[in-house]
């Protein structure tokens, strides 16, 4: 049986697969075919039941042109990995757009973190 936290990670990897799949316009039929998988295992990948071994990490960065270091770091808890994310985010946009989106994220953490301490659930 994993662990809670092991869930959520596979969860986290897997929406950020998804979302390079998306984003690549392609289906989960196109990179089973791709993959020579079934169609269920990139769902159950997708969805968080199952973790992608490393081989499986580094075939999917390569279909969608990216570094395995990106669907993990998408997926990862630690504020560096997330920090790495914006900087990606962030980068095609121009000056201005960055610079609103930098405003609206320091308000939301500074909103966040004056509220009343809440249970850690992460």
């Amino acid at each position: 049986m994993t662990k809670p936290r092991d869930d959520q990670l596979a969860g986290a990897i897997g929406k950020a697969i998804a979302h390079k799949r998306q984003t690549k316009r392609l289906t989960q039929e196109q990179v089973a075919e791709r993959l020579g998988i079934g169609n269920e295992a990139v769902s159950r990948i997708e969805r968080g039941i199952v973790m992608p071994t490393v081989e499986r990490l580094v075939a999917l960065a390569q279909l969608f042109e990216c570094e395995a270091a990106e669907l993990l770091s998408e997926g990862s808890y630690r504020a560096t990995d997330q920090s790495q994310h914006l900087d990606r985010l962030l980068a095609p946009l121009n000056q201005a757009d960055r610079q609103m989106v930098i405003d609206v994220v320091k308000r939301l953490a500074e909103g966040l973190a004056n509220r009343l301490p809440l249970e850690d659930s992460v």
